[in-house]
C-alpha cells in the first residue's frame, strides 16, 4: 500500500469504519444489552447457580464472568500487536479473530434454559474474538489517518459503529417485541437475536476488509529465530518487544501517565457498559424489551455524541473534551443509584445521557492516544491500549459483583463507579499531551525491542 493510498484515503477510510459497522451489532446486542439480560432471567435458575462452592445470583456470576474473563484476554493481547507490527499482519489477524468472534456468536443459538456454563463458555470466545481484532482495528488508525485527520476519523469510526450496532438492534428488538405473530417462543426469539448478530458481524467484516489493504512491510526474521518454528520465533519475539516496551516507558512519563489515566476513567466505563443491562434487569426490575428499547436509543444517541464531541474536540483539543464526558459519566452514577424500580423511562432518559459521553469520550481517547504513540509499533500500543482496557475492566465489574454480593443490592455497587470517573479525570488534567506527542520520536524498534532512543 503507498503512502498516498494509506494517508486520509477515502476508500480505506470508509472501509475501516464499515468494520465498527460490522462489530457494534455483536458488543451492542449481545455483550451490552441482550444476552445479560437473558442469562440472569432465563438461564441462571432462580435459586442462582453454585459454582465453587458458592450459590451466586444471575447478577453476581455475569460480573465475576466480565473480571475474570478479562483476565485472560488482557495475557494476550499487546502480544498479538507485537507480532501484527513486525510481521506486518494487522489486517490477517483481523481477519482471523473476527470471523472466530462471529462464528462463535452465531453458537447462541442453541443456548437455553440452565446452560450457565455453555453460555459462559460460548461468551468468552467471542470476546476473545471480539478484543483481540479490534487490537488490529485501531491500530490501523494512525496509519491511514494524518495528525490533523485522526480525531475526525476516529470520531467517525465509532459514528458508524453506533448506526450499524443500532440499525441491527432495532431489527432484534423487533423480533423480540413481536415473537408471537412471527410464531416464536421469547426465548427462541432472543436466541435468534444474539445469532443474527453474529451472522451480521461476519457479513459486513468480509465487506469492509475487501475496501482497505494492510499497511507498512514484515520485517525480516533476525538469524538467530530463523531457524525456530514461526510460531514459536513471533511469541519470542513479541514478549521480547513487550518487554522492552515496558521497560522503556518509564522514560516517557506522559505516555505512562495517560495511560494509567485511561485505565481508570475506562474501566468506569466499561463497567457501566457492562453491568447496566443485569442492573436494569436485577435491580431495577425493568423487562427484557423496555431495557433493549433504552439500549437502542443509547446506540443513536451515541452516533451524536461522537459526532459532537469530535467537532468540540476541533475547538478545544481532546483532553477538555473528554475531562467534559467524564463529568457527565461522575453524574450518571450518582442519578443511576436513584433510579426508581419498574419505572423504565428514567432508566431510558438515563441511558440517552450515557450514550451521548461515551460517544465522545470513546472516540477521543482512541485519538489522543493515537497521536501520541510511534507509528512503527501503532499495533503493539494498540495491544498496551487494550491490555489496559482490559485489565482495568477487571476490577470494575469485581467490585460490582463484591458489593452486590455483600449488599444484596446493585444500588451501591453502581454509585461505587464514580470514583473511577473522579480519579482518571483528575490524572488525565495531568497529562501535559505536547510533550508526550513530541516524546514519540525517541522510539526505534527492532525484531525484538527498543533498539536506541
Amino acid at each position: 500500500m503507498s503512502e498516498t493510498r494509506a494517508r486520509n484515503d477515502r476508500k480505506s477510510l470508509f472501509g475501516w469504519a464499515m468494520y465498527d459497522w460490522a462489530n457494534s451489532a455483536y458488543f451492542t446486542t449481545v455483550a451490552a444489552a441482550l444476552l445479560p439480560a437473558y442469562f440472569e432471567r432465563s438461564v441462571v435458575p432462580e435459586a442462582g447457580f453454585e459454582i465453587f462452592g458458592r450459590l451466586l445470583s444471575g447478577e453476581a456470576l455475569w460480573a465475576y464472568l466480565i473480571s475474570y474473563g478479562t483476565f485472560v484476554i488482557f495475557l494476550i493481547s499487546p502480544v498479538l500487536g507485537a507480532v501484527a507490527d513486525f510481521s506486518s499482519a494487522k489486517k490477517k489477524l483481523l481477519r482471523v479473530f473476527a470471523y472466530g468472534g462471529a462464528l462463535c456468536t452465531t453458537l447462541f443459538v442453541f443456548v437455553g434454559t440452565g446452560d450457565v456454563l455453555i453460555t459462559m463458555g460460548l461468551f468468552f470466545l467471542t470476546q476473545v474474538g471480539f478484543v483481540s481484532a479490534n487490537v488490529f482495528y485501531d491500530g490501523f488508525l494512525p496509519d491511514l489517518t494524518t495528525p490533523d485527520t485522526i480525531d475526525r476519523e476516529s470520531a467517525r469510526g465509532y459514528a458508524f459503529g453506533y448506526i450499524g450496532g443500532g440499525l441491527y438492534f432495532a431489527i432484534a428488538l423487533l423480533l423480540v417485541t413481536f415473537n408471537e405473530p412471527l410464531g416464536l417462543e421469547k426465548t427462541m426469539a432472543v436466541r435468534l437475536a444474539l445469532a443474527g448478530a453474529g451472522v451480521w458481524w461476519l457479513g459486513f467484516t468480509v465487506f469492509a476488509l475487501r475496501r482497505f489493504e494492510e499497511t507498512g512491510e514484515p520485517s525480516p526474521m533476525p538469524e538467530e529465530l530463523q531457524a525456530v518454528p514461526r510460531s514459536l520465533a513471533y511469541a519470542r519475539i513479541g514478549f521480547g518487544r513487550i518487554g522492552s516496551t515496558l521497560r522503556r516507558l518509564t522514560e516517557f512519563p506522559q505516555l505512562l501517565l495517560f495511560l494509567v489515566a485511561y485505565m481508570i476513567y475506562v474501566d468506569g466505563i466499561q463497567t457501566v457498559l457492562n453491568m447496566s443491562s443485569v442492573y436494569a434487569s436485577g435491580t431495577l426490575r425493568l423487562e427484557s424489551t423496555e431495557i433493549m428499547a433504552t439500549f437502542l436509543i443509547v446506540q443513536f444517541v451515541a452516533f451524536g455524541g461522537a459526532w459532537f464531541f469530535g467537532r468540540v474536540a476541533g475547538k478545544i483539543s481532546a483532553r477538555p473534551t473528554i475531562l467534559i464526558c467524564l463529568a457527565g459519566f461522575a453524574l450518571i452514577t450518582v442519578a443511576a443509584y436513584f433510579l426508581p424500580e419498574r419505572v423504565p423511562a428514567g432508566f431510558m432518559a438515563l441511558g440517552a445521557c450515557v450514550g451521548f459521553v461515551q460517544g465522545g469520550a470513546q472516540s477521543l481517547s482512541r485519538s489522543l492516544y493515537g497521536s501520541m504513540i510511534p507509528e512503527e509499533a501503532s499495533a503493539e500500543f494498540y495491544g498496551f491500549y487494550s491490555v489496559l482496557s482490559k485489565f482495568a475492566a477487571i476490577w470494575g465489574p469485581l467490585i460490582f459483583a463484591l458489593v452486590v454480593t455483600r449488599t444484596g443490592s446493585g444500588r451501591p455497587a453502581i454509585l461505587a463507579l464514580m470514583v473511577f470517573f473522579v480519579v482518571g479525570g483528575i490524572l488525565l488534567a495531568l497529562v501535559d499531551v505536547e510533550e508526550a506527542r513530541a516524546s514519540k520520536e525517541r522510539w526505534k524498534f527492532g525484531a525484538t525491542g527498543v533498539e536506541t532512543l
